[in-house]
C-alpha cells in the first residue's frame, strides 16, 4: 500500500537537498541511494559534461517479471529554480509549504517522491510488470536540457509517465505547445546625455518602442507570447548603446508560432530602422509541441486507471514545456500526471499530501492493469 506518512518524511527530506539546476550533486546521490534500497540498480548518464553540470540524468532498469507487457517509462526532475537553497518544509496536515523566503520544491520534489513510492509499491506487492525505465532529469527548468542530452538508445520504453503536473487530482496533460526562443540585442550609439544627447541613439528607447507594437500576452487560444527580460545601459548620464531583451513565443499551432516569432522580429527591425541602428537576433526553436488522443495506449491506461479507483480523470491541454515534450519528439508517447505541485516557482508553492499519494496509487493501478 501507498504510504502517505512515508512519502511526507521523504518529501521533507528532498527538499531539504539544494538542487538547483547544473548542480544537483547531492540530489542525485540521495535518489541514487533510495533506489539502491529498493534493490534497483541507478547510475548517471553524461548530459552533466553535456551541458555543464555537476552531474547526469539517472537512469535506471527494473527487468520486467512477466513476458509481453509493455514498458514504463518513469520520469521526474531532480532540479528546482531559485531560491531553492535553505528550504525549511513545514508539514500543516494535508500541505507542505516553506517555513522562510524561498521555494518549497515541490515541482519537481513531489514528482520524485510519487516515482520513489510508485516503486517500493510494486516491488514490495511484487506485481507483474513489464520493464520498468526510470529517467530522473537534470536541468529540465533551464531548457528541458536532461531530457534533450539523454541518450534515447538506452530507452526501451513504449510509453512514458511524466510526474511533473499540478494540483488537480487526476489530471492527465495530453498536449503541450511549441516554443521559441527570441532574444534580441539593440545596438544604439553612446553619448554624454545632458551634454549632447542627440548624437546618442537610445538602445533602450528602441526596444521599447518595439516591445509597444509587439502583440504579447495571450495572443490567441493557442498562442501567448513575452519579453521576460530587459537589460542594458551603463549610468544615468549615458545614452545607452545596449540593450539586451530576452523573450519567448508559445503555440499549439506551428504556423502560429512561426506568424508570432515572425511579428516580433519585424518590430523590432522596424524600430532599430526607423532610428537608424542596428538589431541582433538570436532564435532558437526551445521544444516541440504534442498533442495525444484520449484513444492513444498512454492516455486511455491512465484514463482507465483513474476510473478503477472511483475518480474521474480530467484531460488538460497544457501550456508549459516538459521532458514529456522531449520524449514525444523522440518518439515515446509521453503525458504529464499531476502530482501535487500548486503555486509553483515562488515563495507561495506547496505541495499536496492527498494528491501525492493520489498519483503513486494511479501509477500502481496504472501498472496493475497492464498485467490484468
Amino acid at each position: 500500500m501507498v504510504d502517505r506518512e512515508r512519502m511526507i518524511e521523504e518529501f521533507v527530506e528532498l527538499a531539504r537537498i539544494p538542487s538547483l539546476s547544473k548542480r544537483e550533486g547531492a540530489m542525485a546521490k540521495a535518489v541514487i541511494e533510495r533506489l539502491a534500497a529498493m534493490g534497483v540498480e541507478a547510475t548517471t548518464d553524461r548530459a552533466g559534461e553535456a551541458i555543464g553540470g555537476e552531474v547526469g540524468n539517472v537512469i535506471a532498469h527494473v527487468p520486467a517479471t512477466a513476458e509481453g507487457l509493455p514498458c514504463l517509462l518513469l520520469n521526474a526532475h531532480i532540479d528546482t529554480v531559485s531560491p531553492g537553497e535553505g528550504i525549511e518544509p513545514v508539514v500543516d496536515g494535508d500541505i507542505i509549504y516553506s517555513a522562510g523566503e524561498t521555494i518549497t520544491a515541490a515541482d519537481d520534489k513531489c514528482g520524485v517522491v510519487v516515482l520513489l513510492e510508485t516503486l517500493r509499491n510494486i516491488l514490495e506487492q511484487r506485481l507483474p510488470h513489464g520493464g520498468l525505465d526510470v529517467v530522473l532529469t537534470v536541468a529540465e527548468e533551464i531548457g528541458l536540457q536532461g531530457a534533450k542530452n539523454l541518450d534515447y538508445g538506452w530507452i526501451t520504453a513504449d510509453m512514458a509517465y511524466v510526474l511533473d503536473g499540478g494540483e488537480e487530482a487526476d489530471c492527465i496533460t495530453r498536449a503541450a505547445p511549441y516554443a521559441n526562443s527570441i532574444n534580441f540585442t539593440v545596438r544604439g550609439k553612446a553619448a554624454h546625455a545632458g551634454v549632447c544627447p542627440e548624437k546618442g541613439v537610445n538602445a533602450i528607447q528602441v526596444a521599447g518602442r518595439a516591445m509597444a507594437a509587439m502583440r504579447l500576452g495571450r495572443v490567441d487560444e493557442e498562442t501567448t507570447a513575452n519579453i521576460g527580460v530587459i537589460c542594458g545601459g551603463e549610468a544615468a548620464n549615458i545614452v545607452p548603446a545596449r540593450c539586451y531583451l530576452e523573450g519567448e513565443a508559445r503555440s499549439h499551432d506551428e504556423s502560429k508560432l512561426r506568424a508570432q516569432t515572425d511579428h516580433m522580429v519585424k518590430c523590432m527591425n522596424e524600430a532599430a530602422a526607423e532610428a537608424e541602428t542596428q538589431v541582433e537576433v538570436d532564435l532558437k526553436r526551445s521544444y516541440n509541441g504534442f498533442r495525444l488522443e484520449a484513444t492513444e495506449p498512454v492516455v486511455a491506461l491512465a484514463i482507465e486507471a483513474a476510473r478503477a479507483l472511483g475518480g474521474e480523470p480530467k484531460l488538460r491541454i497544457g501550456g508549459g514545456g516538459s521532458d514529456a515534450n522531449i520524449f514525444n519528439e523522440h518518439g515515446l508517447p509521453a503525458v504529464i500526471l499531476a502530482t501535487g505541485a500548486a503555486d509553483v516557482h515562488t515563495t507561495n508553492e506547496r505541495a499536496s499530501v492527498p494528491i501525492m499519494v493520489r498519483c503513486a496509487e494511479w501509477l500502481v493501478e496504472i501498472v496493475h492493469r497492464i498485467s490484468t
